[in-house]
């Protein structure tokens, strides 16, 4: 069955919100169909084991219900079972809601407790009450061949997804919060097991670790892909969700697979990690784009401030209307000990984590924690229009803490984004997909290292920066001019002055000359001085900056401002900032790239960076598309004095046609 099938596999099942019209909302059609079609992938899996089921659960039907259990899951050679002797084909038709609640009640626990994240009897009730559930059960029992002969794992999985953005569709949720396309998915497996030969050997144990696992796609994407490229090695799949019908899903299909059910969490992972000790070999994740962590905010804050780097968020935290980062961190925290062969991951992300935020940002400082500690490898760009709710650019970044000899103190950029093919017919926003060639290709670059017009390797430190703080001097003239003598009652100090002092304040100030335009600020200030003291009025020392305030204009022929020590003020107008390349010398560069254009201009030697001590404020940035543009000049004049010239004639043609 290829891809295009298993769409129209999915769009049969999802027909049967036909039934639903008028008793149901299109909010709620996904609720009812996503069990059934997984209570019937189950039916399916276990029917060629189930007349052996029956015959043990009435032999052992006396024991305890532990033993009973373990005794029924080996007869069913799955992780689960159900010993009713019913089929969701042969329920009753007078009795459906009561046989159809006993069959599910009859699946072991592990299975019993996916329909609970359903709230499956709910709906079969009011199913029931709608006088539908028959026509449903018949409908899926009787039409849709979920078997495993018919419809593989792989292939269940598409299904299941094209059903979520079904449903997303027509609840106005956000499919890509649930899963993850399966071209995305494939390519970012194969990019993080290229290499790892070395790793998959006979009888090994691999652990793979989701924390935004949705129905499961990495974790099974990964599995199928370490089976088919290695022999004899243990996979063991972990994972963690939010959302409680994916996580049904993806428990479903771990349990189909044969793996532990209980390493699949649900919950939110960024404010309650339910494997807060595990560490793992792999880790593949898709956290969803552009998504705020209000909701875990406090509990976020509080762990970075309480546990620094002893805890997931030491590096830092990125502004609230994106948690992108936070759970890379998440998944940094997960890593094993380099002495132990350490940890890779893959995770997609979109553009705002290569640059948002300058320097000193929580987004910054992570991104300068990643870099400075060498655990990223690649950063790979992928075409736009790729996933089912966006169309925005995404980009796979292959993290590991213990890179090979040729990849130590480097990162590599790759350029994926021209690499696609159309797709028939669009799925939401995705219009484009990788084929298994593109893939191959991009798997290539990374693995040789490649050094071309789609891949560029830089070292580390080629990203990050120094922000350094440039000041030039306050220059200001004062005048007693009538226009300047009118600012004085915008000042906030001046309006606490009884009406006597101003009266005093402007008679003062009409004794120096309004025709003469003073460029020293001191000569100024004795001027003004002498007139208060004749008029005897004392000012505050800010009421006295507030009429120096009203009274001045910025002046580049003026002299500069100076403090009682004699050294220049800053004017904050003019104060402008450098990016200094971290290996280059911040006084040499000021010297060549500053001080030509603005001879009086200094570095603000107080603003230091807190790690190292130094002057500026150390940024880390991955301006990922700079360093693949490539400049198109413009057309010659002649060709587009030429098009436009074309274009006149044929309008001014066009006219004398009307008009003829």
């Amino acid at each position: 069955m290829n891809t295009e099938t298993y769409s129209q596999t999915a769009s049969f099942i999802w027909s049967v919100a036909d039934l639903l019209r008028g008793n149901f909302k299109q909010s709620q059609y996904g609720r009812i169909i996503l069990p059934f079609t997984l209570l019937r992938r189950l039916e399916c899996v276990l029917a060629p084991t189930k007349q052996k089921v029956l015959d043990a659960a009435e032999l052992h039907k006396t024991k305890p219900d532990a033993v009973r259990e373990k005794l029924l899951i080996r007869e069913s050679g799955h992780q689960f079972f159900n010993s009713s002797s019913l089929s969701l084909e042969t329920l009753s038709d007078t009795q459906t809601a009561e046989d159809l609640i006993s069959y599910v009640q009859s699946f072991s626990e592990s299975a019993r407790e996916i329909f609970e994240h359903f709230n499956f009897e709910e709906f079969v009730l009011r199913l029931a009450e709608a006088d539908l559930l028959y026509q449903v059960t018949q409908r899926f029992g009787t039409k849709i061949d979920l078997s495993p002969s018919t419809v593989s794992n792989f292939g269940m999985g598409l299904i299941f997804e094209e059903l979520i953005r079904k449903f997303a569709e027509s609840s106005n949720e956000t499919a890509g919060e649930h899963f993850t396309p399966r071209d995305c998915v494939h390519a970012a497996t194969s990019l993080l097991m290229t290499g790892q030969e070395d790793v998959l050997t006979p009888n090994s144990i691999i652990t793979i670790y989701d924390p935004t696992a949705g129905t499961g796609g990495f974790l099974s994407e990964s599995d199928e892909y370490i089976q088919s490229i290695s022999e004899k090695v243990t996979v063991k799949l972990f994972g963690q969700e939010l959302n409680p019908e994916s996580y049904a899903i993806c428990k479903a299909d771990m349990m189909i697979k044969g793996q532990e059910v209980d390493n699949i969490k649900l919950g939110n992972t960024l404010s309650n990690d339910q494997l807060p000790r595990e560490r793992f070999r792999y880790m593949l994740a898709n956290p969803p784009f552009g998504v705020d962590w209000k909701a875990s905010q406090r509990v976020v804050n509080d762990e970075h401030k309480a546990k620094g780097f002893g805890g997931r968020f030491g590096p830092g935290l990125p502004r609230v209307s994106d948690g992108s980062l936070l759970f890379l961190l998440h998944l940094v925290s997960k890593m094993r000990d380099p002495k132990e062969g350490g940890s890779r991951i893959g995770i997609v992300l979109n553009g705002s984590p290569l640059f948002t935020g300058s320097a000193g940002s929580g987004e910054s400082e992570i991104r300068r924690y990643l870099l400075q500690n060498d655990l990223v490898e690649a950063i790979v760009a992928l075409p736009t229009d790729m996933f089912f709710n966006t169309g925005i650019s995404t980009y796979i970044w292959i993290l590991s803490n213990n890179k090979k000899p040729e990849r130590k103190g480097k990162l590599q950029l790759i350029d994926g984004s021209n690499d696609f093919a159309k797709m028939r017919k669009s799925l939401g926003s995705k219009r484009k997909y990788l084929t298994d060639e593109h893939i191959n290709k991009l798997v290539r670059l990374y693995g040789n290292i490649a050094e071309n017009d789609n891949s560029k390797v830089f070292t580390n430190e080629t990203f990050g920066y120094r922000r350094i703080t440039i000041e030039r001097p306050l220059r200001l003239n004062f005048q007693t001019s009538s226009e300047r003598l009118e600012r004085l009652l915008d000042e906030k100090a001046l309006q606490k002055l009884s009406e006597s002092d101003i009266k005093k304040l402007h008679r003062a100030l009409a004794n120096i000359d309004p025709e003469h335009l003073f460029i020293n600020r001191e000569q100024f200030t004795d001027a003004m001085n002498k007139t208060l003291k004749q008029v005897e009025l004392k000012l505050t020392a800010a009421q006295q900056k507030a009429v120096l305030n009203a009274l001045s204009e910025r002046d580049n022929s003026a002299d500069v401002c100076t403090d009682n020590k004699g050294t220049p003020e800053a004017d904050n107008t003019l104060r402008d900032y450098e990016n200094v390349p971290l290996s280059e010398c911040v006084q040499k560069y000021f010297e060549r790239e500053v001080k030509p254009h603005v001879p009086d201009a200094w570095i603000d030697e107080s603003k230091r960076d807190e790690q190292d001590g130094e002057v500026g404020i150390v940024g880390f940035e991955i301006p990922f598309n700079r360093h693949f543009y490539v400049f198109e000049p413009p057309r010659p004049l002649e060709e587009i004095d030429a098009d436009l010239k074309e274009c006149t004639d044929r309008i001014k043609q066009m006219i004398e046609e009307l008009s003829a």
